[in-house]
């Protein structure tokens, strides 16, 4: 199956090295290109791909709101890459619904591989700022929310997944942990996210986190939901 991508970024010279990079790489072809924020979701509109690669910082409508416009309309997964790692636009991001965000530093190798586990529903942070992003979350002042519906729904099983999704773990490294295999833990986190109303895992992630969800105690009394 082939990953088809949709780039966002306002430098022709990045878009065009993106695309080199892209469709050198097995499996994925780039279907079309945007200078910003609104040609972005209009091309998301006509192309459906499966990823669409966002630039956060592009003329007219920013990369933030075109992100939450794609994901609300459900036109593809948005995996946000950027040069700047600034917490506003991390956290816009992810609030936003993207299934993951990388910096423009990042190795030809990582971002097909990030690419293709964005396709496959997979979340994906860069190195350098996925601990800063699990504890900015996790000690915020929000106020709680009513937790959400379908809670109590969720199996044993379920709750497990979850708990492994907040520690950032792949669907491959939860089946090594809960010894299931990986079809089935795909399975899992697709009904967790059904059950708990989330856009993507990176949100299923903070709901857990900020729960105190873990894999000694999976089954943690309350969760609030995240905006």
């Amino acid at each position: 199956m082939t990953v088809t991508v949709l780039i966002a970024d306002d430098h022709e010279a990045i878009r065009d090295g993106l695309t080199m990079i892209l469709n050198n790489a097995d499996g994925v072809r780039v279907v079309g290109e945007a200078a910003d924020g609104a040609t972005a979701v209009r091309q998301a509109r006509a192309l459906r791909p499966d990823v669409t690669l966002m630039d956060v910082r592009m003329p007219g409508v920013d990369g933030i709101t075109a992100t939450r416009q794609v994901l609300a309309e459900g036109l593809s997964e948005v995996l946000v890459l950027t040069t700047f790692d600034l917490d506003e636009y991390v956290d816009g991001a992810l609030r936003a619904g993207a299934a993951g965000f990388l910096l423009k530093s990042v190795e030809a190798s990582r971002l097909i591989e990030a690419v293709k586990q964005v396709a496959a529903g997979e979340g994906v942070l860069a190195p350098q700022i996925t601990r800063r992003v699990i504890t900015a979350f996790a000690a915020g002042s929000r106020e709680p929310a009513p937790a959400p519906h379908g809670l109590e729904d969720l199996t044993e099983r379920e709750r497990e997944v979850l708990a492994c999704l907040g520690e950032g773990l792949t669907n491959t490294q939860i089946g090594t942990r809960l010894y299931i295999g990986e079809t089935t833990v795909k399975t899992h986190v697709s009904r967790v996210l059904a059950k708990l109303d989330l856009r993507s895992r990176t949100h299923a992630a903070i709901l857990a986190r900020e729960n105190g969800l873990t894999r000694e105690n999976p089954a943690s009394a309350v969760l609030r939901k995240p905006p």
